[in-house]
């Protein structure tokens, strides 16, 4: 089926960090704009809201860590749901480096590191896809 995707092609970033030639393709993957950063700043190519956890499941979650587990399971049937901004994002990965874009201050419990675990995961198993 497809080429498997290079975990060194899928990055993460935090939006108030500076912008990188290596960061490649810089998506936003949050609903939300990061609060007070400049849209000149951001230095984004894509600003993927479908690829976002929903307003519901964001505020359950609340980066609380406790609900880590279950979040990303709830997220990864979201984001079935949007599966062409999902295979859009695959192929750009597959091609050379990403930088998945995000707001959020925890950088070990956000959407940004479920969604890149999931491209990982879906891309060695393509039946998950």
């Amino acid at each position: 089926m497809s080429q498997r995707i290079r975990a060194d092609h899928i990055k993460l970033k935090r939006a108030y960090e500076p912008a990188s030639p290596a960061d490649g393709t810089r998506i936003l993957v949050d609903r939300l704009w990061p609060r007070g950063v400049a849209r000149t700043d951001a230095a984004l190519d894509l600003w993927e809201k479908d690829l976002a956890p929903s307003t519901e499941l964001r505020q359950w979650f609340n980066h609380d860590p406790a609900r880590w587990e279950e979040f990303q399971m709830r997220y990864a049937d979201e984001l079935h749901q949007h599966a062409d901004a999902l295979e859009r994002l695959r192929a750009l990965a597959r091609k050379g480096t990403v930088t998945l874009v995000y707001g959020a201050r925890d950088e070990l419990h956000n959407d940004a590191v479920a969604l890149r675990t999931l491209l990982l995961a879906s891309s060695t198993h393509p039946d998950k896809a």
